[in-house]
């Protein structure tokens, strides 16, 4: 039996979400014949996680949340069982127990009524539909970004957080970096001077971007699916495709119905970088352009060669390439600021701007503890995570819409309140795709 702390712990996150819910108009219901345990004994006063996921990120997130003494791993979930092996075994050793439950099928963890929270960090694909009904079940999500694969499934994750008072973070760690946080304090108060435009750099040139254009012109052979690996499930909604191993594990996020390429994937923190210091974590640009090459007749089929312009109604540009040194210059009619992603290592023009400090009655961003123990310490407070919902929805639609453009060709005028683009019938098209049956949003 779970001890006095752990039940009124498991009775204060409940209850919170419950407050939350009503508080919006929305009832917090998850039906009783849904519930089940993972069957272990409860941890004492921890935050129970299950990790659905278990690729290379998915169990460095695993790793770093079971880090975190108030945190236990209870249950794993992946659609690949040795996968799913390795996980269970890197549980049981950090715990010293056996008691790690695992799961081809996320639906089965989501049931456990004995789980608080999850770690989503699936292919951009499941983001989605995993993170929905893990709000639906009552759990707090730790999503990976971006923040979903479509810009409807990530306003679609939105409405679902908002609905069941439920806590997210996007996994934009960048957004925790404390050099990061000042550099946009800096821009925020007016250091720089009027910030009028913001310098995107996102080379395509590490050895993986490289052998993707190896192989632009390679025709994959259909090959055996590997046992143990559930293939249907692991392209979900998608359309049916014939496996080839090019096709998963890593390699996925250069095919566009699995991920965006490099747009989606630097991008969704380089970008929500710039979302930030330019206040604009609850908005966009109102116009977008992009120009760029792909590979063609092949497997893979996101951008590599790529130029674009964003312009904001507050009258900052935002203009990006494929070139320099990764990171993001603020500039400024006083002085400039370079953040280097990833590490967040800052230049700025004059060098002095980094010596400023920033006074008691100015913006302050506040200091994240690290990005996954801000996420714990909102499930405990419900107060919001440094990277709400919100944000990484915001996030993600601009580098969606920089695809989008890239794809039709044309200039696109977006509105930002409505969340459609307002000259283009074939890119509003493509703010969502169709799904396979039987998934559904």
């Amino acid at each position: 039996m779970a001890n006095q702390n752990n039940i009124n712990r498991r009775r204060f996150l409940k209850t919170a979400a419950n407050t939350a819910a009503a508080a919006i108009g929305f009832p917090y219901i998850v039906s009783s014949s849904a519930l089940g345990k993972t069957g272990r004994p409860a941890p004492s006063n921890r935050i129970t996680i299950g990790c659905i996921g278990l690729g290379g990120q998915g169990t460095y997130n695993m790793k770093g949340f079971m880090r975190n003494p108030d945190v236990q791993v209870v249950a794993v979930c992946d659609v690949y069982t040795k996968h799913l092996k390795c996980g269970k075994d890197a549980v049981n050793k950090q715990y010293g127990n056996q008691d790690c439950v695992t799961y081809h099928d996320y639906r089965q963890l989501l049931a456990c009524d004995d789980i608080d929270a999850v770690s989503v960090c699936t292919p951009d694909h499941w983001h989605a539909l995993i993170s929905i009904a893990a709000a639906k079940a009552g759990k707090d999500i730790y999503c990976e970004k971006p923040l979903a694969n479509t810009i409807v499934e990530s306003r679609a994750i939105c409405d679902a957080v908002k609905r069941y008072g439920r806590v997210l973070q996007t996994g934009s760690h960048e957004r925790s970096n404390d050099t990061v946080r000042f550099a946009c304090e800096l821009v925020r108060n007016g250091r720089i001077g009027k910030l009028h435009t913001i310098r995107i750099n996102m080379p395509s040139k590490e050895w993986h971007h490289k052998e993707i254009l190896r192989l632009a012109d390679t025709a994959f052979p259909q090959m055996p699916v590997p046992d143990g690996f559930d293939y249907n499930m692991w392209l979900g909604h998608t359309p049916y495709e014939a496996y080839t191993e090019r096709r998963c594990h890593f390699w996925w996020r250069f095919i566009l119905n699995y991920g965006g390429g490099e747009m989606t994937d630097r991008g969704a923190h380089i970008i929500d970088i710039a979302q930030l210091g330019n206040a604009a974590d609850d908005t966009g640009p109102v116009e977008l352009q992009a120009t760029g090459q792909r590979p063609s007749g092949g497997l893979y089929d996101t951008f590599f060669k790529y130029k674009f312009e964003c312009n904001y109604a507050n009258g900052v540009r935002m203009v990006g390439a494929d070139t320099g040194t990764r990171g993001l210059k603020f500039e400024g009619t006083d002085g400039w600021i370079f953040i280097h992603i990833h590490g967040g290592r800052l230049e700025a023009g004059p060098s002095s701007l980094l010596k400023e400090v920033i006074r008691p009655n100015e913006i302050h961003l506040g200091r994240s503890p690290g990005h996954r123990r801000n996420f714990l310490d909102a499930v405990k407070s419900r107060i919001d995570p440094i990277a709400t919902a919100e944000i990484g929805h915001r996030t993600a639609t601009i580098c969606h819409l920089l695809n989008i453009a890239m794809l039709t060709g044309e200039k696109l005028k977006w509105d930002p309140q409505q969340e459609r683009v307002t000259n283009s019938y074939a890119a509003n098209r493509m703010l969502g795709r169709p799904m396979r049956s039987p998934w559904h949003l």
